[in-house]
Formats: C-alpha cells, structure tokens, sequence
C-alpha cells in the first residue's frame, strides 16, 4: 500500500512539474550551463545581458562570452554583431539584443556565425488600447497590466513592478523597443500629474530593456484641463500649453518617446474642428515634442460618412499635405484601406506619400481575426503585407522598403503593433496568440525574415523541453509535434480568410464585437459604410465592391503596373478579386468553376480545415503540459462551431440572391439562417449593453 501511495505522489509531481499556464512565453526556463561573461562597463542594462547569459547559458559548458560597446559604422541603431562567444553594439541596448540572439539560436539550434544583425526599423512599438479603468478596447486577454479603476488606482505596488519586468524582458526578447501605454481612443486624463506619475513608474521598470514610454494624447485636452477656451492648433497658448506639458513630461521621463493622436477619427476631437488640417495639428504637437527628441505619430484613420468608397478616404485626406509635416511627424497607417480585416490589400498611402515617413500600423490584437478563441498565426498576413510591391520607385518598391528608410529619406523608421496583452496568465488569451506578438517583434527588428522560420523560433521555444532535443527523442518531437503544429500555424490565418470571407469579400462581420457571421446586418438609418452588405453589394447579379474606373475608381490609387493588373479581372490575383470587382455568380474562375461554386468551396474548406487544425492537436497530446493541451483543445473546439457558423450564415444569405444549389459534393448546411440571424441580434445587443 505505502508503494502504492508513493507512486500516486510521484505520478502528481510529475504532473505539476509538466504542468505549464503560459505565462513564461518563450522564455521559459532551461538547464543553463556555466559561463563566464566578460564586460568592462557597468550599468543596470548590462546586468541584466549577464543574468541572462547566466541564466539561460546552452553553449559550451564554462566558455567566455564578451560583452563589447564600440562604435561601429557598418552597426545601426540598437544593432549588434554576434558570434559565438562575443557581442558588440554601440548601445547598452543592442547588447541586450545581442544576448537574446545568442540565446535563442542556441535553444533552437539555430547556427550561430559571426555577422552583423541590423533591425529594420528603428522604433518598433506596441500600442496598448488600454483605458485608464483597466479596461482594454478589443483586449480579449483580460484587464490592463499598466492601469486599474479603484481606490488604489494610483498605488504603485511590488507585484505591479514584477508584471512590468515581466513585460520588458519579453519584449526586448524579441527587439521591441517602445510601448503607447494607453488607447488611441485617449482620455484627457491621460496627462494630468497623477497619471503622469503612474507613467512615470512604468517608465523607469522600462528603461533597463530598452524600452521607450509613449502616450495617446487627446487633442481636446487644452480645454479640457487646461483652462484654455479652445484647442486651436494655431492658437499660440494653445501652442504653449502643449510645449509646457512636454517639458513637465520629459522632467519626469527624460527618454520618453512621443505622442500617438487619433484625430478627427470616429468623433475623436481634432484640428479640423477648427477649421485647420491635419498637418496644423501634428506639426504644432511635434514642435512642442522637437527640444526633447520626441515624435509624433499621427493615425491616418479618418474616413467620414460621405458617399466615397471608405477604403479611399485616408489616401484623399493626406495625400495633399505630403511634404507640409514636420521631419519628426510619422503618419501611422494601418496594413490595408479599411480596417485590419483578415485580408486586404495593401493601403494605397504606402509608397505615395514621398515627402513624409510613413508607419505601418499592424494589428496583434485579433479584432476581426476569431478574438482570443481561434488560432490564428499572424505572421503569413504580415509578411504578404511588407512584401507587396507598392512599384512607387519601380519594380521592387515594397511596402517594407517603402518604409523603412531604404528608398525615401526620412529621419525616422518607425512600425506599431496593436498589443494582445492583458492580465490573462497566460498574457494573451489563447497559447498560441503569443506566437503573434513573437512574430510582430522579430518581424519589425527583421522585415524580411520568414513566417515559417517565425513558427519553428516560437514552437521550440515555447513547446519543446531542453532535454527533448538532445535525445532519442528528438527526431519524433521533430516529426510528430514541430513539424505539424508549424504547418498547422502557417495555414491558419488562410483558413480563417476561407470560412469567413474568401476571394476578397471583406467587413461582412457581426456587428460591435466584430466576432460571428453578420452579411445581412443593415438597420435602418445606419451609415452604409458601417453596414456588411456595404462592402458585400450582393444582388441577384452578383457579388464583390466594384472599384475599377467603372465603380469607385479605388485602383486608381495605386501606381502601375499594379493598378492596371487590377482593374483587369483576368489578371487580378483571385484572393482581392471581390474588393476590387463585382461579378456576376457565373463568372467562371480559374478553377473552372462559377463564383458561387467556387465561393462555396472556399468556405466548406475553411470548415475543413480547421477540423483537421482539431486532429493535428489531438495527436500532440503526449508532447504538450496537460494544461496547455486542454486549453488550446477547447479553443479549437469553438474554432470549429464558430467556422460552421460562418459557412452556412453566410452561404445561406448569399444563396438568397445567387438562387444556385450548393454544390452535391460538399457539406449540406447544419444551421438555420434564421437562427443565426437571431443568434447575431442577441450578440449585438450584448455589446450595446
């Protein structure tokens, strides 16, 4: 009996020590061996790259490793040269780059060689839509780690700190280098004394990373608290307010970064309220921020309720001021025209704007992409973007090379994310959303690097134990769990694009959440452009938004080759072939089949999929902690019933107006339309609520 007893112990320890919650990412801990670090300068940053050497060491047991700063003209920014046993930056924070490359090439067997590691853009920045009651808009990972509604919402405490540093280390992990701490959406309050002081306390947990504090200003806010009887941009005390508010800013946070602005956005206060422009308004900002080295980074988001295709409206509103910013004025602009849908062509202000730096503005958070319940790998959708030939300088003019310095001249390169994170343990919902905060950082230090090296870093990193690799093991880890669950990664996004809204259909979501089928949701007096049938404009003769010369004349935006190839919809990629065309339901694809069999097809495929997404996970279960396994198993679960949800929604609705059969081969419908319908009000009026 007392064997017996004893085995039951062990068979419980064994399961708590394999027992994992999230919340390491991908540093979790190892067996370091010994190592000696070798560095002639002191200071808090540098501590932190020799604990983490020490930490974390795998190479050869009792080696040497350098620390080096010297300056190094082929070295940029917060660059760094690695070799095996040697870093060199001309920053404290580049060596802390460094040492994370170091680490992370050893834990996943990456070669390490002498060469020089430059990042893409200089400020890599998370923007937290986070609200001063704790509160997150499109958070779905709990409340915010950096504010919190209550008595004590001022009270800086040890736990606080703790989460800060936890936070630090795993964005300088993977080279982000700045963090907006509040939403975009601001409250004045952001920028009075006693928030300023939480921002403060923040900051200096930051600072060792290498990691700059921004705020989201509210442009009201001379009037708001300041005293001041308008915000006019051009008022000189208005003018001054905002100098003054820098300077007791900065007195505060000597490095701090910059201001966001959302204006004249979604009835956000703005210079146009006044009459003046958006370049009024960001270069009167930028001149009170210019002493202290700081940016302004103004969102491009504008679109008003006027009969112009949406997807038109920021190009229209910013194009004429090209040139009229300030050299530390970045215009912040989100991946596609409309708004972070799961895929959009390229926003037309890439490339077009010459005179005036320019910022891709990504979404981690998953707004339109499943919330925190679908496993959706972000870095295929990213990259599709960065890559995309914008032809502004020639053949060759991608967005990344658009942006980061390498064709326009610009002071600043500068990329955001919209941050996933919350209180959640594991700090973004779903285990493998944080795969998507991982790739947004290494996708900003290294435009260029490739989703599927992204998945296979973030796998072994997260997933694998450090004995497991060096074993018999190994080869069936690296067959029976790496392989797949990559591969499971690098499709998941299409899948989603597939049982949503394939071959370009966009914003067809279920209203406010943005979560769920909702093609059919129109009220009565709504604007026409927050509406899905909108952007759908399915009638008995077809589908897809026509912005040819012909419609809106949205390809007009973009600079040829490209506009011709698609306004022709014989060599428009099929994948925008519905943004950019409306066709009839018989138009014959390159598949052979009609639009409607084809549409069909794609969506009873998304389905599909993701049920193969379920096997692939099911048989992983003997490589994975208990708890995580169960975790993202139940999340795969819903994935499946939300994407039956979507085919038979939206194939139903559309059958409406196609009035052709599904095809015989495929999955029949499982759900009532009406009872979808139905299912989407309620939903609706839950977010109302």
């Amino acid at each position: 009996m007392k064997n017996i007893y004893c085995s039951i112990i062990l068979i419980f320890l064994t399961l708590c020590l394999y027992a994992e919650d999230g919340h390491q990412l991908w540093l979790r801990n190892s067996n370091p061996k010994p190592v000696n670090v070798v560095c002639s300068k002191t200071s808090t940053s540098l501590t932190i790259a020799k604990q983490e050497l020490q930490n974390s060491w795998m190479g050869e047991t009792g080696a040497s490793v350098s620390l080096v700063i010297k300056a190094d003209k082929a070295i940029r920014g917060d660059g760094f040269r690695i070799g095996k046993n040697a870093i060199q930056a001309n920053t404290e924070s580049g060596i802390l780059y460094g040492v994370y490359e170091l680490l992370r090439r050893q834990q996943t067997g990456e070669a390490i060689q002498e060469e020089i590691c430059n990042p893409s853009y200089d400020r890599r920045i998370l923007n937290h839509w986070d609200n001063l009651d704790g509160s997150i808009e499109r958070g779905y990972a709990g409340q915010s780690i950096f504010w919190r509604k209550g008595s004590d919402v001022f009270t800086v405490t040890e736990a606080d700190k703790k989460l800060w540093q936890e936070y630090a280390r795993a964005n300088a992990s993977i080279g982000i280098n700045g963090s907006v701490l509040n939403n975009v959406n601001a409250s004045q309050l952001m920028l009075t004394s006693d928030y300023l002081q939480r921002v403060k306390a923040i900051a200096d947990v930051l600072r060792p990373y290498g990691i700059k504090t921004y705020l989201s200003v509210r442009f009201s806010s001379p009037a708001q608290i300041g005293g001041l009887k308008t915000s006019d941009p051009l008022n000189p005390e208005v003018a001054q307010w905002w100098k003054d508010k820098a300077k007791e800013i900065y007195n505060l946070i000597p490095d701090f970064g910059g201001f966001l602005v959302k204006a004249n956005s979604e009835g956000q206060p703005g210079p146009q309220d006044f009459g003046r422009t958006h370049a009024d308004g960001a270069n009167m900002l930028a001149d009170a921020l210019n002493p202290f080295g700081g940016i302004v980074m103004w969102r491009a988001f504008v679109y008003s309720a006027s009969d112009e295709d949406r997807a038109k409206q920021a190009y229209l509103e910013f194009m004429p001021f090209d040139g009229q910013f300030r050299d530390n004025v970045i215009i912040q602009v989100k991946n596609g025209p409309v708004d972070f849908q799961p895929r959009e062509p390229f926003s037309p202000l890439f490339g077009a704007m010459k005179k005036t730096t320019v910022m891709p503005e990504l979404q981690i958070t998953q707004e339109y992409l499943g919330h925190s319940i679908h496993l959706a790998f972000l870095a295929p959708m990213w990259e599709e973007f960065l890559q995309s030939d914008t032809y502004q300088n020639g053949a060759g003019s991608t967005v990344a090379r658009c942006t980061d310095g390498s064709i326009f001249p610009q002071k600043y390169s500068a990329i955001a994310g919209v941050a996933n994170i919350g209180l959640d343990a594991n700090w973004c919902g779903h285990h493998f959303a944080q795969a998507n905060w991982y790739a947004f950082g290494r996708l900003a230090w290294n435009s260029s690097i490739r989703s599927e090296q992204i998945a296979d870093e973030w796998i072994k990193l997260t997933f694998s134990r450090t004995s497991e690799n060096r074993d018999e093991l190994a080869l069936d880890w690296n067959l029976n769990f790496l392989s797949p669950v990559k591969q499971m990664m690098l499709e998941s996004r299409e899948a989603i694009v597939d049982f949503m809204m394939p071959l370009g259909l966009h914003h067809i979501f279920s209203a406010n959440g943005h979560y769920g089928p909702g093609p059919w949701w129109a009220p009565k007096g709504m604007r026409k452009d927050w509406t899905p049938p909108y952007y759908h404009q399915a009638d008995t003769l077809g589908i897809g938004f026509d912005r040819t010369s012909s419609g809106s004349n949205g390809v007009g935006q973009y600079q040829e080759p490209l506009r011709s190839t698609l306004s022709n919809v014989s060599t428009c990629p099929e994948a925008y072939l519905l943004w950019f065309h409306h066709l009839p339901w018989d138009y014959k694809m390159k598949s052979g089949r009609t639009l409607w069999d084809e549409l069909c097809v794609h969506y009873d495929g998304g389905v599909q999929q993701v049920r193969r997404f379920q096997k692939v996970w099911d048989q992983a279960e003997r490589f994975v902690d208990r708890d995580r396994f169960v975790d993202v198993q139940e999340k795969l679960r819903d994935q499946s019933l939300n994407a039956l949800e979507w085919k038979d929604g939206c194939m139903l609705y559309f059958q409406k107006f196609s009035r052709k059969p599904f095809p015989y081969n495929l999955e029949r419908p499982m759900y009532n339309m009406d009872y979808l319908i139905e299912k989407d009000t309620k939903r609706v009026g839950e977010y109302h609520h």
